[in-house]
């Protein structure tokens, strides 16, 4: 080991001040929201925007809410089951997590004036406020995997220019894993005699995000309905991931060779609150059809990210030093530090119609505009950047979310059936690309959706599942090569249900 005290290393070195920054996958994470609301709007699919009369109906058009001819109260349970299967490395694995949340839960108070009572054209108004969750982070990854020398983690570690030297990088040198010199870091050669080694990585993801609406509308001769809601946006995101890389060889059978496995982990917090308002109207020139339109505003958060890690490291036989000392092991530790950053997420514009069939039930179909190229990410100057770094700019990532992301537009199809006091329900979802380049792998979303309903003169009761999959790409560290940073082909299926009980008075 060439001119490196490594007595003195871990004493004296703390973690570079290089920081963690963000990137453009955490602008679309908190950006690609999902179906949310009570199990009624779960059931149609979604397609809610010209339908009314459900609070879940205030996530696309809040001008629904002039639809309610009495108050109600509603609360939404709900269970999910994630099932994760990965493609590493030409290796598949799977793994799975359940969850429970709350969907939903709001109020509506509704003053609807009597049919003979005309002193003014504006029938009625209904104010309500409660909670839906809108995205959903649940989920358990992991592969197990022998990657090509020329693209694992010690590819990672291995001549790294100082001028790109990260917190992984401290950690490899602090652990003793890896020297420097003038020109960056890089792996001795008694460790990157190693073969092929065996790499396994766990990765667990929780939270979500939840969405406080307060909204108000009001009907206009009940044909037009005008309506606005503001959100109040509740970012919640645990991640917590084990990156394992074991030398199979023994050091008989691989002499010269010292490194025997190392692992690394590494745990993320993200905190945050945002803000965006609706506006929305619904047009019923007949009793058979009813056409809606709505905007949402960019929604712009305030987050704080609290980012920690530690890397141990253990050889098969004592590395001597140069003064003659030897050590077997190495260990180093990133203490928690904060960091925070803004998000501005798309504007949205949906527009849909609703077919009512009279007393049988209805037909409905909503369409979304999102470009996820627009979303903005920059640094918090507050009191929340503990870390005393001085942020990077983020001209370049924002560059990249451009570059990477493009418009798309979310289909939702839905209906229900009225048989006397019970309903059945169905629909269907599909959710864009996001990504300009998807010639490699599709990364839309698709979700199938059905439930059923009681209805009472004061009560009613629903259930709702929902069947949804998708295709992500996961990428455990960057390479100086891009064509050589390992790519995990991620396919996510899961399940919810969702049961909403309601009161009317």
């Amino acid at each position: 080991m060439k001119n490196l005290k490594y007595y003195l290393a871990a004493a004296l070195l703390g973690p570079a001040s290089y920081g963690f920054a963000q990137s453009s996958s955490d602008a679309l994470r908190f950006s690609r929201t999902q179906i949310g609301g009570t199990a009624r709007t779960l059931g149609i699919g979604g397609a809610s925007s010209a339908v009314g009369a459900d609070f879940g109906g205030i996530l696309t058009n809040p001008a629904g809410l002039g639809l309610f001819q009495r108050s109600e109260i509603s609360f939404s349970p709900g269970f999910g089951a994630s099932n994760i299967s990965t493609q590493a490395f030409g290796t598949s694995s799977s793994d799975s997590r359940n969850f429970l949340q709350i969907g939903s839960l709001g109020i509506a108070f509704s003053g609807r004036r009597p049919d003979g009572d005309n002193p003014t054209p504006w029938r009625g108004g209904t104010f309500a406020f409660g909670l839906n969750r809108i995205n959903d982070l649940n989920q358990n990854l992991r592969y197990s995997a022998t990657p090509p020398l020329d693209q694992d983690i010690f590819e990672r570690l291995n001549n790294v220019p100082t001028s790109q030297l990260t917190i992984l990088d401290d950690l490899a040198y602090e652990a003793l894993l890896t020297e420097r010199d003038d020109e960056g870091a890089y792996i001795p050669a008694d460790y990157d005699a190693t073969g092929q080694l065996t790499q396994r990585e766990t990765i667990q993801r929780s939270g979500g995000q939840t969405q406080f609406d307060f909204g108000y509308a009001n009907s206009y001769q009940d044909k037009l309905y005008v309506g606005g809601a503001i959100g109040i946006v509740s970012t919640r995101y645990n991640v917590v991931s084990t990156l394992t890389a074991t030398d199979p060889a023994a050091p008989s059978s691989a002499p010269g060779t010292a490194f025997a496995n190392l692992s690394l982990r590494e745990n993320i917090q993200t905190r945050g609150t945002g803000i965006n308002a609706r506006l929305g109207v619904i047009y019923r020139p007949n009793d058979v059809l009813r056409l809606g339109a709505s905007v949402q505003s960019p929604t712009y958060s305030q987050l704080v990210e609290t980012y920690s890690a530690s890397l141990d490291v253990a050889y098969d036989t004592p590395v001597t030093l140069p003064n003659g000392g030897t050590f077997s092991s190495g260990n180093a530790n990133f203490p928690a530090e904060d960091l925070g950053y803004t998000l501005t997420s798309p504007f949205r514009a949906t527009g849909g119609a609703a077919f009512i069939l009279g007393k049988y039930g209805f037909v409905s179909a909503d369409a979304e505009y999102v470009n996820y190229g627009q979303a903005r990410l920059g640094y918090d100057d507050t009191d929340a950047n503990s870390s005393g770094v001085d942020p990077s700019d983020l001209g370049p990532t924002n560059d990249a979310i451009k570059q990477q992301y493009q418009s798309t537009v979310n289909l939702r199809v839905g209906g229900e059936l009225r048989l006397d006091i019970f309903r059945v329900r169905a629909g269907f979802a599909h959710y864009g690309d996001p990504y300009k380049n998807n010639s490699r792998l599709d990364r839309s979303q698709s979700f199938y959706t059905g439930g059923l309903g009681l209805r009472q003169k004061n009560f009613f009761l629903d259930v709702a599942g929902v069947y949804s999959s998708g295709n992500q790409v996961y990428t455990p560290y960057e390479l100086a090569n891009p064509q050589k940073t390992p790519a995990i082909d991620v396919e996510d299926k899961r399940f919810t249900t969702t049961l909403t009980a309601g009161f009317l008075f």
